[in-house]
């Protein structure tokens, strides 16, 4: 309980001292209310169009859980794949890097001018988004397995795939979910930047609406419900992790 306590209360100490000084700031009349409305004005805000923020949160949470479980299984077997073939690695990664360079501002438009404004263009797109890291986080897994061990293995007559079944994979599990956890960061991110590229539904295009009629109070409810749902997602991937590894956490907490 007091371990829990320490990882959770300095943060919600730093967010109620923001939430203090910017509702401070704004009583005050230092910022216009205009420009960043108070707290407690979004919070009311929120309240009030909490049917309208749920129903727009549904295809952004559709849509972002879609397109990552669609990331994670191709990164998990192109990230396969590459272990296994030195020559596809070297050929592959330099354009999985180079992938990055693309800019999302730009690739949001066309993806949407290519599969229309359905859920295809925003799954896609959240798929591009996380796909790199958990590839990057699976190869450094499989390469941080013990080399002994490996010889022993094929010493005794294991195969490839038995090598890669019973020692790499295991050893790429941490990784794997230091990746995953990066990368549901992102998800609500991108999911939310396709909405703005073109959608009929979402909190991308919720954003959009309160941003035309001037409501800034109703884009910040909207953040905080993007917000929410990262936080969620970012916690049941770290409860996944605590379920699928607990000889990590033993081995941490042995560490300290």
């Amino acid at each position: 309980m007091g371990r829990v306590a320490g990882i959770v209360l300095p943060p919600a100490l730093a967010v109620v001292a923001i939430l203090g000084l910017w509702q401070f700031a704004t009583s005050a009349g230092w910022v216009p209310a205009e420009l960043l409305p108070s707290p407690g004005r979004v919070v009311a805000a929120g309240a009030g169009e909490r049917a309208s923020l749920w129903r727009h949160a549904i295809p952004t949470l559709t849509a972002t859980l879609t397109g990552f479980t669609l990331s994670v299984a191709v990164a998990f077997l192109v990230a396969t794949a590459l272990d296994f073939s030195l020559v596809l690695r070297r050929a592959i990664l330099p354009l999985l890097v180079v992938s990055q360079t693309l800019p999302l501002i730009a690739l949001a438009p066309l993806v949407v001018l290519w599969f229309g404004f359905g859920l295809l263009p925003k799954i896609l797109l959240v798929a591009f988004v996380t796909f790199f890291p958990m590839v990057v986080g699976l190869l450094r897994g499989f390469a941080a397995a013990d080399p002994d061990a490996e010889h022993l293995l094929r010493s005794m007559g294991a195969s490839r795939w038995q090598v890669f079944r019973l020692l790499r994979l295991p050893a790429g599990i941490p990784s794997f979910f230091s990746a995953l956890r990066i990368s549901i960061t992102y998800a609500v991110v991108g999911t939310i930047f396709a909405e703005y590229a073109g959608a009929v539904a979402g909190l991308g295009v919720y954003m959009q609406s309160a941003k035309h009629v001037f409501r800034t109070d109703l884009v910040l409810a909207a953040v905080a419900v993007s917000s929410v749902l990262t936080l969620a997602l970012f916690g049941f991937v770290a409860l996944l992790e605590r379920v699928a590894v607990p000889w990590l956490r033993i081995e941490q907490g042995a560490a300290r």
